[in-house]
């Protein structure tokens, strides 16, 4: 009945925002491990895994001659980071605390903090691990060049984006059908695997096996983020500009589905599960 009201300017409200969804950002990355080194740590040492997994693939299969000229494992790279950082944006935004979670009664907490926390913390991790693990790349082993490094940055960022506007899908279907949500968000990740491309270059696919694949936005980002790793390998039957359209429409359909979804959820439908 009685509440004290605090007049605050735009710009007060904005940094304010920003606060809520650093905090929230770091409670996302922490989420696995109580230390953050540590939850850093695990995600870069999964990283490197599948970077030697691959690696050891490809050799034993002999596919590397159909690889681009230049740094093998800068090639296994290149397709690992951007697989990593779109399918750990679907988990992060698909998992984050929706409008049924006891989180958002607590004022100014709402779901658009957590979505944007959830994704910020996965972006941070991932590009992170990225980064360390070059160095250690670039250090140890071999020098490390890549052609045009903002450009293929712009590519993982592309990734990134479309992988929380599928996260966002995801989410907005969760509070009605919660296994379904689950599910098909483990399908997607899995189906990526080899439905994203990053164990073959678009140039060298007959025309009947491009069609199974180019529909997946991130087989376009990681295709033409290796025409900017490597000057020796042009992209032809992949486009930039079709995964940022697709991201930009699914980002839509999230968005109304989350708006829709949370002017209906009721906070007793998790208690009944």
């Amino acid at each position: 009945m009685f509440r004290h009201r605090v007049h605050r300017s735009p710009l007060s409200s904005a940094l304010t925002t920003l606060e809520l969804i650093f905090h929230a950002a770091v409670r996302s990355v922490r989420a696995k491990h109580n230390n953050a080194f540590i939850a850093i740590g695990l995600n870069m040492l999964q990283t490197m895994m599948f970077v030697l997994v691959f690696y050891f693939m490809f050799t034993v299969l002999k596919l590397r001659t159909s690889a681009v000229r230049g740094d093998f494992l800068l090639y296994v790279m290149s397709g690992i980071f951007l697989f990593q950082c779109h399918v750990k944006a679907v988990g992060a935004v698909s998992g984050a605390d929706g409008p049924g979670s006891t989180m958002m009664q607590h004022a100014p907490m709402n779901t658009a903090i957590s979505i944007s926390a959830a994704a910020l913390g996965s972006l941070y991790v991932q590009v992170l691990s990225m980064l360390v693990i070059l160095f250690g790349y670039h250090t140890i082993f071999t020098p490390v060049h890549i052609e045009d490094p903002l450009s293929a940055f712009g590519m993982l960022l592309l990734s990134w984006f479309t992988g929380c506007a599928v996260g966002l899908i995801m989410l907005s279907i969760k509070p009605w059908f919660p296994a379904l949500s689950g599910i098909a968000a483990t399908i997607y990740q899995r189906a990526n695997m080899i439905a994203s491309g990053k164990m073959f270059l678009a140039n060298t696919l007959p025309g009947f096996m491009l069609k199974m694949f180019d529909w997946n936005p991130l087989f376009h980002t990681i295709d033409q983020s290796r025409g900017f790793v490597f000057i020796n390998y042009n992209p032809h039957y992949s486009n930039w500009v079709y995964a940022l359209w697709v991201g930009i429409a699914l980002t839509m359909i999230g968005l109304m589905g989350e708006f829709y979804t949370r002017r209906h959820v009721s906070s007793s439908w998790s208690a009944r599960r």
